[in-house]
């Protein structure tokens, strides 16, 4: 335990030094493209997710639990469901078929104060029904924002007054202390461990952050000044917690770190920002599976992964870049959207559960089928966010982000719009291509494509046919061009294969790699602990099967979109 506390220590001694100082002005942030329709791969994910959630488990006379069928986690399979709906609604366009019926029913559902759960004595903090009605909240918020139904921000005020402001006094004193947390244990869904002083404190380690992150959305729309003074102390009790030593849960600490980068754009805070990007390399260096994923506990890597962390981790990358545009975080978007959101996706639209067993963490294998009570409807929240983020505005620049088959109407101010139309393969070939359907005083706008610098090679852009030059800022590729109708863009490049060492240098040595095709992280499904020299050479077969050089081993991509064959009986070596 020593060795972590030094490394965490060193980590943020760097911090201190380096870029932690920096001022990183929330004035530059770029802002995502609403108008957003997505087809191909994402599409069908998207669609499946809601057919799932559309089934009768999620259905309204189901979806509300007593507190016996939820875990002790009061409101979250509700908000979750909420939340998933909402998102899978608004990045297919297509109308849910339950939800309104399942909003209908809340304030019957709620106690005579208020809110989801007993009511306890006072004095009594639960960390876990903090944590399920901060899902409540944000689902209400999700919902408001998108249907305007100012109905539901009735109860989201009823929750945070009658719930979140009679906790104050007793935030800072959320039991943070390592000696007194119960480690090493808790499933995949969590429980009450122990009282200690006022909390009732859970197996995750660190849900109450989960309910902060709800608290701040809704200080978004129903603000006070008891809220922020409730949440200002929620904020100060997080950032002195020892994420490492204490193995406070993943899950937990990326739902907190969205929460803050929200609090930094709502008060205009960039030292939140900072604090994010310090605890973002601490989940990185011990938390992440090298398949982008995550360990549900830091430094337990014997824990499954869980998709709701997963998406976390992704919406986490999105923010940071989009507020501090840093080139570090671009890439994660499509590391962690193709290796570890899509990994878990099942062939019914759920989602599920990996692990790394102790026996052998070289392999991925099934840890839990489908989450149903959590991860399947946040799953919704992960897809609709990777729409979200394939396009970004600032001034007058288009950022294209993220490529897949889509359409994307942009207004930049009363005057000037422009609608594209993108198609590609990838990440299975090196072409993309972007139409323009409509332009309207354009000739302002500069377009700037994601050059995916990482693992890209002989890139090219043509417009019309005719080859441009380009110069690279800041990972995109910059494009000025006086955009008319049926203008057509070309980006084509060779994805690169390379050999990359382990980013966890606990459990992994020096001579353990992993091998990448661009952003795929490729595996191999044969006989367990296959070991590869340091000059390993793989040659591609095609865009999903890969060779190794003077030998009859074959890789293929953790990616799949759905496959049936991804079941209990899976496994799949990642680390040779």
């Amino acid at each position: 335990m020593r060795r972590i506390y030094c490394c965490v220590l060193f980590v943020n001694i760097l911090f201190q030094i380096g870029f932690a100082e920096k001022n990183l002005v929330i004035g530059n942030k770029v802002h995502p493209v609403t108008q957003v329709l997505v087809s191909g791969e994402l599409q069908t994910r998207i669609l499946k997710n809601f057919d799932r959630l559309e089934e009768t488990k999620y259905q309204p006379e189901h979806v509300f639990l007593t507190n016996k069928e939820s875990g002790n986690w009061p409101g979250d399979t509700e908000g979750r469901t909420i939340l998933g709906l909402v998102m899978d609604a608004q990045s297919s366009g297509r109308e849910p078929k339950y939800l309104k019926k399942i909003i209908d029913l809340i304030p019957e559902k709620l106690n005579s104060k208020g809110y989801m759960g007993d009511i306890h004595p006072a004095g009594t903090m639960d960390e876990q029904q903090l944590s399920g009605n901060g899902w409540m909240i944000r689902a209400l918020c999700a919902y408001y924002e998108w249907k305007k139904d100012k109905k539901v921000l009735q109860t989201v005020k009823s929750i945070v007054d009658n719930l979140f402001v009679p906790g104050k006094g007793y935030y800072k004193l959320y039991p943070i202390d390592p000696k007194m947390r119960t480690k090493e244990v808790g499933e995949a869904m969590g429980n009450i461990d122990k009282k200690l002083g006022n909390w009732m404190l859970s197996t995750d380690i660190g849900c109450l952050f989960i309910g902060m992150d709800g608290a701040i959305n809704a200080y978004k729309y129903v603000p006070s000044k008891a809220l922020k003074v409730v949440i200002d102390e929620m904020i100060e009790r997080f950032l002195e917690i020892d994420l490492v030593l204490i193995k406070a849960q993943t899950h937990a600490t990326l739902t907190a770190m969205r929460g803050l980068l929200t609090y930094a754009e709502i008060t205009g805070n960039p030292i939140l920002i900072n604090e994010v990007a310090k605890r973002w390399e601490l989940y990185k260096m011990y938390g992440m599976t090298e398949n982008y994923a995550n360990y549900n506990w830091f430094t337990r890597y014997s824990a499954n992964t869980e998709p709701c962390a997963i998406v976390d981790s992704y919406m986490v990358a999105a923010h940071l870049w989009s507020l501090t545009r840093e080139v570090r975080y671009l890439p994660y978007l499509d590391l962690i959207y193709y290796n570890a959101i899509c990994h878990g996706q099942r062939l019914n639209g759920g989602f599920g559960c990996d692990k790394f067993s102790a026996s052998d963490i070289n392999s991925i294998a099934i840890a839990a089928y489908e989450a149903h009570w959590c991860c399947t409807m946040r799953g919704a929240d992960g897809l609709s966010k990777v729409a979200e983020c394939s396009y970004f505005t600032k001034a007058d620049s288009l950022y294209v982000v993220h490529y897949g088959d889509n359409k994307a109407t942009v207004n930049f101010g009363k005057k000037s719009s422009i609608s594209l139309q993108q198609k590609t393969q990838y990440p299975f070939s090196g072409e993309v291509n972007i139409e323009i359907t409509q332009a309207k005083n354009t000739s302002a706008i500069i377009l700037k494509l994601n050059a995916l610098s990482e693992w890209s090679r002989s890139i090219a852009v043509y417009i019309n046919g005719q080859t441009v030059h380009f110069v690279v800022e800041n990972g995109f590729i910059v494009l000025k061009h006086k955009w008319k109708i049926k203008d057509k863009i070309k980006f084509t490049f060779e994805n690169k294969i390379r050999v990359m060492p382990a980013q966890n240098k606990m459990l992994y040595t020096n001579n353990q790699k992993k091998i990448m095709y661009g952003p795929l992280l490729l595996g191999y499904s044969g006989k367990p602990n296959l070991k590869l020299n340091n000059n390993v050479q793989v040659t591609s077969l095609s865009p999903i099967l890969f060779k190794v050089d003077s030998s009859d081993i074959e890789l293929s991509p953790v990616y799949h979109l759905m496959n049936k064959e991804v079941i209990n009986s899976y496994k799949k070596q990642i680390m040779f």
